[in-house]
């Protein structure tokens, strides 16, 4: 029976953390929320680095439709739940991790339980899950646990970080009680990707507000993993670099340009206003035209 080996499964993250640092990965706690598109891949990234504590949350299972970007998704893993199955992927990668696996949504009641001694806080909840999303990011925000946040949108990898002394998620994002469904869409949407890259090359009409889902890819996923990655070493380690919401960056693979900026006010600003109404207009339309469509 092959014997597991911590110092040499990770031993080829030395040079880029020391000795000291590895041990104090393998002793953090990360909560993933969500393990789906990109949760998924943030898991299996995390796992490599060595962390050793995790504990995943997500009340979903895999499907066809995921195949296409979700790293747990494969035909032996149909109908089954997202987190049991990334939990023993984890594990496949580090048999000495501990990892809990929580096969339920994120919710009002059992968000202060799942941030019991987390380190940090992993976002890989869907897109349109903004009450489960409000709910982690305040809970952690009023705990002093950082929680990061890198979205696929289009072909490219967005990065937020909301943590004390930065803007919090509700702020940031002006996402209010009086807002309709589509307004909160639309200010996080704007809020995700200020520069809105992707909107040159993104077809709005596969963007289902009924059906809640939208053109995501595979690549994309990965290379918000890439980025969540080492902004997770640099959270976790304490190193210095770390940019706070309204801090915000987004690689867009596609125009191989990075974009990055301080939103002064979050979604408040100004320019910022202007384009919510634009994307709400779009989106209002866009669920006239779909509804004519199916009628």
């Amino acid at each position: 029976m092959k014997r597991f080996d911590y110092d040499v499964a990770f031993g080829r993250n030395r040079g880029l953390v020391s000795a000291a640092e590895q041990e104090r990965l393998r002793q953090a706690r990360v909560l993933l929320i969500g393990v789906g598109g990109v949760g998924g891949v943030h898991a299996t990234t995390l796992a490599r680095l060595g962390v050793g504590h995790f504990r995943l949350v997500d009340p979903d299972t895999f499907s066809l439709a995921n195949f296409n970007r979700q790293a747990g998704a494969t035909m032996q893993t149909l109908g089954f739940a997202k987190a049991s199955t990334m939990a023993a992927q984890v594990l496949s990668i580090n048999p000495d991790a501990e990892v809990e696996a929580f096969d339920v949504a994120l919710n009002q009641d059992n968000v202060v339980t799942m941030l019991e001694g987390v380190d940090l806080v992993v976002d890989g909840i869907d897109f349109f899950s903004l009450a489960a999303r409000t709910i982690a990011y305040e809970a952690a925000y009023t705990r002093g646990i950082p929680v990061v946040s890198s979205g696929p949108i289009g072909m490219s990898a967005t990065m937020h970080i909301f943590a004390p002394g930065g803007m919090s998620f509700s702020r940031y994002y002006d996402l209010t009680p009086n807002l309709t469904r589509v307004q909160q869409l639309a200010a996080f949407l704007v809020g995700v990707t200020p520069r809105m890259s992707q909107r040159g090359y993104v077809d709005m009409g596969y963007v289902s507000l009924s059906g809640e889902h939208g053109p995501s890819l595979g690549a994309s996923c990965m290379l918000c993993a890439g980025v969540v990655g080492v902004e997770s070493l640099r959270l976790l380690l304490g190193r210095p670099g770390v940019c706070l919401a309204p801090h915000y960056y987004q690689f867009d693979a596609y125009y191989q340009q990075m974009y990055r900026g301080y939103l002064r006010w979050g979604n408040r600003h100004p320019l910022q206003r202007i384009k919510r109404w634009r994307v709400e207009r779009m989106l209002v339309l866009q669920k006239l035209e779909q509804r004519s469509e199916q009628g």
